[in-house]
């Protein structure tokens, strides 16, 4: 097998990371010790916002008010084919109890988690649709507190259409708050809040960063961002498609890895003639966030068969993994490693990102090697329980006893000898030695 790189990046997801956990463990550090008035400042010095934290249900109706109905229409488009999802994810997770032997019985609960903070990227892009995946999602698993949080612009608050996404989606309180601030808020519990059982939500590497660490104080979703895309395309793709493709995916932030895996040296050639002009067309805003992703993580990868593609594309397990090939369901079978798979042409990557039901909530980092991403599972507790005869703990406890022992748990062991003792007194039983 044979991998040539047509185009390889000169950076990498790790190319920042050491300053950004410096920076990070400063920031969570100073929150923990100054609570509600160091998240505040640093709302107001990173934001430039100085207004209230909690947001009112008078400034939710208010932007409600000022979105065209057209708008509401298609956030709430979005949330009905979010929410019918998740609910099939949240029924595919089940309670059931089973005899393991005449006497045992054992079985697992699911129970939804109490409290969850939802975070929802808002700086450089209104991430509207991100405040449906997360929020909505939580709902219909039936978390009871649900606290959402997104940064608050200076002069103008939190973006009209993340608030009306988060209010419909069933958010109890909005926080204006973004960053690591917002993360660290969440987890303690600050403004009148009750701390989370879990984060989820995406964002830029400082809020992965800040979850990461926090991980274990709280669950998380998944280390989630910055996006990275891969499209996987032989040559029957089509070149402009694959361009715009990657070009789209770009536009989130410099420092969002676009990767093109490809069968046909002339589409990978095609397409890097391509990306600059497409790219080159975008908004101001948009461009110079492609242009610097493109430049310094984008990358186009040759490969002779369909079977070495599927090695590289594990090993990157990209975030969002676009297959535009032929025979789709070759690839579907055959590829193991991405947060989420797009089959074909005529799906793409946006609509998955903003409404076609599938969480955009996605690992990053090679995540995909070891997790899907965020799901109504995500936010449901797998519980187990037990209960015997005394006669199932007749056959249960002489095998503890001696597995104890073999160990070297006294102790275990004669929780098992105690009962025997005490339920049969009259027999006699194997219970191994030290």
């Amino acid at each position: 097998m044979a991998t040539t790189y047509l185009k390889k990046a000169t950076k990498t997801a790790a190319s920042d990371d050491l300053n950004t956990q410096d920076t990070v463990r400063e920031m969570l550090h100073a929150i923990k010790v100054g609570g509600e008035t160091a998240a505040t400042a640093f709302a107001r010095k990173l934001d430039g916002w100085d207004g209230d934290i909690i947001v009112s249900r008078a400034a939710i109706e208010a932007a409600a008010k000022a979105l065209p109905e057209s708008v509401k229409g298609d956030i709430r488009f979005a949330r009905d084919r979010i929410c019918a999802f998740a609910a099939h994810q949240r029924d595919s997770v089940r309670e059931f109890e089973v005899d393991l032997l005449n006497g045992l019985v054992a079985g697992q609960k699911v129970i939804p988690i109490t409290t969850a903070g939802c975070y929802v990227p808002g700086g450089r892009y209104s991430h509207a649709a991100s405040a449906l995946m997360s929020v909505a999602t939580a709902r219909v698993a039936g978390v009871r507190n649900v606290i959402a949080a997104t940064p608050a612009q200076k002069g103008r608050g939190i973006n009209p259409g993340i608030l009306y996404a988060m209010d419909i989606a069933g958010a109890d309180t909005i926080l204006a708050l973004g960053g690591v601030q917002a993360i660290a808020a969440l987890t303690f519990g600050l403004f009148g809040n009750a701390p989370a059982d879990i984060v989820v939500g995406p964002g830029n590497r400082f809020v992965a960063e800040a979850k990461r660490l926090l991980f274990g104080q709280i669950g998380i979703d998944v280390v989630a961002g910055p996006t990275e895309t891969m499209v996987l395309a032989d040559d029957t793709a089509d070149p402009a498609m694959v361009a715009a493709d990657l070009a789209g995916q770009a536009e989130h932030g410099p420092d969002s890895p676009v990767w093109l895996l490809t069968l046909s040296r002339r589409l990978g050639e095609d397409v890097m003639a391509l990306m600059p002009q497409i790219i080159a067309a975008l908004p101001d805003t948009a461009r110079k966030a492609a242009e610097a992703a493109w430049r310094d993580y984008g990358e186009v990868i040759l490969v002779d068969s369909r079977e070495e593609a599927c090695v590289v594309s594990d090993r990157y397990a990209s975030e969002h993994l676009h297959v535009q090939a032929a025979d789709l369901d070759w690839w579907h079978k055959s590829l193991r490693s991405y947060g989420s798979l797009f089959l074909g042409e005529e799906t793409t990557v946006a609509f998955g990102d903003k409404c076609s039901g599938p969480n955009h909530i996605l690992p990053t980092k090679g995540g995909g090697r070891y997790s899907g991403g965020l799901s109504a599972a995500k936010f449901l507790k797998v519980l187990t329980y037990q209960r015997m005869t005394r006669d199932a703990a007749r056959v249960v406890a002489p095998v503890a006893a001696r597995i104890s022992r073999l160990e070297g748990m006294e102790g275990h062991a004669r929780t098992a000898d105690i009962r025997l003792g005490k339920y049969f007194p009259a027999e006699t039983f194997e219970l191994g030695s030290l």
